[in-house]
């Protein structure tokens, strides 16, 4: 019973600081003006991503105490959340050189592989692969691009927040089918973290997430789904399938604007989440209709996959094939109309 007090205590803290964070966002001048880059058009406090962190990070030593955490997922995902939350923050408040972002997200992608013992070995094929020193290093670059593609979603009303939530709980729901229910707890508590956010931020948004929160969900999220690979390396295949959204969106935007000669760390609005929500002029049309897509297409695949009925290969082109074409329908990294290289 305790810890579903703890559930409600998350939820709570979390939307009485973004309560708070907007308050003080208004009397600071906290503020995210549009330009030509944005897909808003009304001036609105930023910042308020740093409330889900605060909440999460105060439940972790919580369910570590009541033995639903190991001390080494507590220290991996403290650690590594509150640096990239800590380097957030400092951007969001004064422009940090992207080097030293990226070196910063690199040390804190670190120390979470380093206390979550690395990758383990991944079936693949029905054949144990163990990828060494190799796998550490794929791991590495793969915690970096969460956090990263995780910012680079956050452009849009309650987008981020609503993927957190829906892929979240429904990695809960792979847990409870798969028998491994003793993974459920970190994403239940990131979940009501993030919802008492949302409250604020569901469209129209009274107040953003920011680089703190976005990146921190980026990272905090791909270290769970490491975690969890230690059990069943098939629940990493689970997890990959539910942020595919995500994950296919960002990857082939990063990839067509490389290919183009773009500078990737400008500002942009070519993601086909972005080109959507002028398409239909609405954020809430497209953050209901990715919720809709996570339930009711990837969330079945994922399911299949973490309970052994589906193989990994088999789930992650049926989950990303649609995807990778709806992303190209809405012109995914294309050159945005009037502007130039």
């Amino acid at each position: 019973m305790t810890v579903w007090w703890l559930l409600l205590a998350v939820l709570a803290v979390s939307w009485l600081l973004t309560l708070g964070l907007r308050r003080y966002a208004l009397a600071k001048s906290l503020m995210d003006i549009p330009n030509e880059r944005s897909s808003h058009s009304v001036p609105t406090p930023r910042g308020g991503g740093v409330a889900i962190v605060v909440a999460f990070l105060l439940a972790l030593p919580v369910l570590t105490g009541l033995d639903l955490l190991s001390r080494e997922a507590l220290y991996g995902l403290f650690g590594s959340g509150l640096l990239v939350a800590i380097i957030g923050f400092a951007d969001d408040h004064g422009h940090i050189a992207a080097r030293w972002r990226l070196l910063g997200h690199f040390i804190a992608a670190a120390w979470a592989l380093f206390w979550l013992n690395g990758l383990p070995p991944i079936e693949l094929f029905g054949i144990t692969v163990d990828l060494g020193w190799f796998g550490n290093i794929l791991a590495l670059v793969y915690l970096v691009w969460m956090l990263n593609l995780y910012n680079f979603m956050d452009g849009i009303d309650g987008l981020a927040s609503a993927e957190a939530i829906s892929v979240c709980l429904g990695m809960c729901l792979v847990y409870w089918f798969s028998g491994n229910l003793e993974l459920i707890w970190a994403p239940l508590m990131l979940a009501a973290a993030v919802a008492g956010f949302l409250w604020w931020n569901f469209p129209p948004a009274r107040i953003f997430m920011g680089d703190a929160g976005s990146g921190f969900l980026g990272v905090v999220l791909g270290a769970i789904a490491l975690e969890s690979t230690w059990l069943n390396s098939e629940l990493l295949w689970s997890w990959l399938i539910l942020l595919g959204v995500f994950i296919v969106d960002s990857t082939l935007t990063l990839i067509r604007r490389l290919v183009r000669g773009d500078k990737i760390y400008q500002a942009h609005r070519s993601h086909a989440y972005q080109s959507a929500s002028r398409y239909y002029a609405s954020h809430k049309r497209v953050t209901l209709g990715v919720m809709a897509i996570n339930v009711f297409w990837l969330l079945p695949i994922s399911l299949a996959v973490g309970s052994s009925m589906l193989s990994e290969l088999v789930g992650v082109l049926l989950a990303f094939v649609p995807l990778i074409l709806l992303a190209l329908k809405f012109e995914a990294g294309a050159e945005e109309r009037g502007s130039s290289s």
